[in-house]
């Protein structure tokens, strides 16, 4: 025999806890939620590869256990997947362009850009705040995302002071 819950009251609104969400209202309200900026990227049959992850979460301590979120609509995703290994590269405070680059497909994303080698043998971006290395352990498809569990190997911070965060629809650096 089934229940149903009952309405709960928040800040004088009717809550209706079983109330279908739309994705439009979940994006509305999620919009409230500043996320981290990062750039994913890897090399892919002996080129660089890279996206940029809102979606980026630390997940465990010990293991040192990271995870990213990467919408199944992307381009760059099919090439990226079969590497055994990923770079997250967070944006500092003044990189939006770099934010924007890696977000739009079709485009060699990084021409002109001087790249060094993380340990792992994976793109760094100039200025970035940091990086953190890391081997993929699980990949899973969540909904409307592909999910990606990965180790983490290697990190560290850099000179820049702010990173990037995505708050109300625009980017904002943050201390």
């Amino acid at each position: 025999m089934g229940t149903t819950s009952p309405a709960r009251r928040h800040a004088d609104v009717d809550v209706d806890v079983e109330m279908p969400v739309s994705s439009a209202t979940l994006r509305s309200v999620l919009r409230e939620v500043p996320t981290s900026v990062t750039v994913v990227t890897a090399t892919a049959g002996g080129r660089p590869a890279g996206l940029t992850v809102g979606s980026f979460v630390s997940v465990s301590l010990d293991p040192p256990l990271i995870g990213i979120f990467v919408d199944e609509k992307s381009s760059s995703w099919p090439e990226m997947r079969n590497s055994d290994t990923f770079t997250v590269n967070v944006l500092a405070g003044d990189q939006q362009e770099l934010c924007t680059r890696f977000a739009t497909s079709g485009r060699d994303k990084f021409a002109g850009l001087p790249l060094q080698k993380s340990p792992l043998g994976n793109p760094l971006l100039p200025g970035i705040a940091a990086w953190i290395d890391c081997r993929v352990e699980e990949i899973r498809k969540l909904g409307d995302h592909h999910f990606a569990l990965a180790r983490v190997t290697g990190m560290d911070t850099t000179a820049a002071t702010t990173s990037i965060v995505f708050h109300r629809g625009a980017l904002h650096a943050v201390p």
